[in-house]
């Protein structure tokens, strides 16, 4: 027998699992995630806290290369992140399923 949380979560998820698993609705979601993530790596470099490597950086290195590699982190990261959350769901939803569908046949078994 289910319990109701797992009653709750099978209702939400055939209602909402096509909806969560578009590409752009993740992005969305997760991008905010990946530019926590990766704003440090941003804030690291223009603070200026060494020297001397800041010296190295801003004469051989050109800071658009690195905005457009922390953007990339963060889409990779809140993508990833949101991709990986949506399979565990759907993971868990798969296995109610199965174990709702197991339990069925028992119960008319038993009427």
């Amino acid at each position: 027998m289910l319990s109701d949380e797992e009653k709750t979560f099978l209702e939400y998820w055939e209602k909402n699992r096509e909806r969560e698993k578009k590409n752009f609705k993740q992005l969305m979601i997760g991008l905010p995630l990946g530019l926590l993530f990766a704003l440090p790596i941003l804030v690291n470099f223009f603070s200026g806290w060494y020297t001397r490597a800041d010296m190295v950086g801003r004469s051989q290195f050109n800071p658009l290369i690195l905005i457009i590699a922390v953007l990339g982190i963060a889409i990779f990261f809140g993508l990833f992140s949101k991709k990986h959350q949506w399979d565990m769901r759907e993971q868990r939803y798969q296995e109610l399923k199965s174990r709702e569908d197991q339990k069925m046949p028992d119960q008319d078994a038993s009427s």
